[in-house]
């Protein structure tokens, strides 16, 4: 079975940062899906459960309310690992060229006051959230964003390197 692109990814150099995770053409359109990692995968500890289910709420509702962005978004959600996010756009941009989008949300997270959505009607655990601690790391990634806006590792994914033998099966250590 052939490997998907995410798990090429070296998890144990990755840093914080704005990533390209996959680009898609879908006929007349294209879609790129970005890696938004809060933490270092493996070395640090994951993000409080409560406090990403708050941050997916906090910038899911800032991202569609952007006035130039909200037509560009299909998906903001968090990652199974809890090291980050995903945020799906239209078209095709360059990490650098969504760095300002992506400091803003988190800055915007980092004052907020309210977790929008959390009834239970709105929402599918409207107890399972923590404003709080989403703030605290809101805080924490806006502040590694403005402190590394000139680091190119914090926008280019490490690539693991696999041995490929002649037939294109894929070699990994056990």
């Amino acid at each position: 079975m052939k490997l998907i692109q995410s798990f090429s990814v070296d998890h144990m150099r990755i840093v914080p940062g704005i990533f390209t995770s996959r680009v898609d053409h879908l006929g007349d359109y294209t879609v790129t899906t970005y890696d938004i990692r809060l933490k270092r995968p493996n070395r640090e500890p994951v993000i409080d459960v409560a406090a990403m289910h708050s941050l997916e709420h906090i910038i899911a509702t800032y991202l569609r309310n952007d006035p130039d962005w909200k037509d560009e978004v299909i998906y903001w959600g968090p990652m199974g690992c809890l090291t980050g996010f995903y945020l799906i756009l239209k078209g095709s941009r360059t990490p650098q060229e969504i760095y300002a989008l992506i400091l803003s949300a988190f800055k915007f997270a980092a004052d907020a006051r309210e977790v929008p959505g959390t009834t239970a009607q709105s929402c599918g655990y409207y107890r399972m959230h923590n404003l709080e601690m989403a703030r605290w790391y809101a805080a924490e990634f806006s502040d590694y964003l403005k402190a590394n806006a000139d680091n190119s590792a914090v926008f280019e994914y490490p690539k693991t390197e696999r041995l490929v033998t002649d037939d294109g099966q894929h070699f990994f250590d056990s």
